[in-house]
């Protein structure tokens, strides 16, 4: 079957998608659509489905309702391996065999481009050699992947992917439990993925200052829903971060890419015993 990369057909879009466990729905009939070549953030408070909303875009949790589109054909008629060439999804807490190396581990992203009876051939080894050059990496191939810093631990996991030559990436939280340094690296890294290889992105980030600064496109959520979807400038704003996240905060423009910067004001929304208070301070 031939699958059109028309520019005018998203790459990955979601259509009445409703996700859930146990019968409960997260995200209820959610509608989305990614744009080629771009880099999206969904943010959003804990809790409100947007890792939810990315397992269902991986097809790592079956729909409810709804599809999820693939280069606009239906994910669920699409074979697996068919979709893993297209599409990669690296999970929040990833994990590995103990002793599993560097250079293996990327090795496994050629999973999806290999038949039963192939060997591990040239053809293979040239896009191991090339994820791992991509991440700057290469000289750890050798190391097991529990010696490696959390940075470098991210940049091999991110390699294995890249392996996979999937033109679209999805990445839950790919910055989590790492410092301000290496979370910025881990970034830079994925936005040259983007200009260099031309990857499509969608990832979610806590960091909404960081999803400003590196993405083209940000989603919000709150409650399972999309409330607003735009560039940065335009849903980075104060009320909008009261409207999600109940955080009072003004927001400011940062020098040198001129992207929204977060400077929060004072905590979320407060309840008392006397009654609600309203972010103003006053009685709700």
């Amino acid at each position: 079957m031939t699958h059109s990369t028309s520019t005018a057909v998203p790459p990955l879009s979601a259509h009445g998608l409703t996700l859930g466990f146990d019968g409960r729905a997260v995200v209820p009939a959610l509608d989305v659509e990614f744009t080629r070549g771009s880099v999206t953030s969904v943010i959003g408070p804990n809790g409100c489905g947007k890792s939810t909303l990315l397992r269902g875009l991986g097809r790592l949790l079956r729909p409810q309702a709804g599809s999820v589109r693939l280069d606009g054909t239906d994910m669920a008629a699409m074979r697996p391996r068919a979709v893993a060439q297209r599409l990669s999804i690296l999970p929040q807490t990833p994990h590995a065999p103990s002793g599993l190396t560097v250079g293996e581990l990327v090795a496994r992203g050629r999973h999806p481009r290999q038949r039963w009876y192939q060997q591990f051939g040239r053809g293979d080894e040239a896009a191991v050699a090339h994820a791992l050059d991509a991440t700057d990496i290469a000289d750890l191939a050798a190391s097991p992947l529990e010696d490696l810093s959390g940075g470098q631990r991210q940049r091999a996991w991110i390699s294995m992917t890249l392996a996979q030559e999937a033109e679209l990436l999805l990445l839950d939280e790919p910055t989590t439990y790492l410092d301000l340094a290496h979370q910025v690296e881990v970034l830079e890294l994925i936005a040259s993925l983007n200009q260099d290889l031309g990857r499509t992105v969608v990832m979610v980030l806590h960091d909404i200052s960081l999803a400003a600064r590196y993405s083209d496109t940000i989603v919000a959520m709150r409650d399972g829903r999309i409330v607003a979807q735009g560039t940065p400038a335009e849903v980075v704003t104060a009320d909008l971060l009261w409207e999600v996240f109940g955080l009072r905060a003004e927001v400011i423009t940062e020098p040198t890419e001129g992207r929204p910067h977060v400077v929060p004001l004072g905590a979320s929304r407060v309840k008392s015993a006397a009654g609600a208070v309203r972010a103003d301070g006053a009685r709700a």
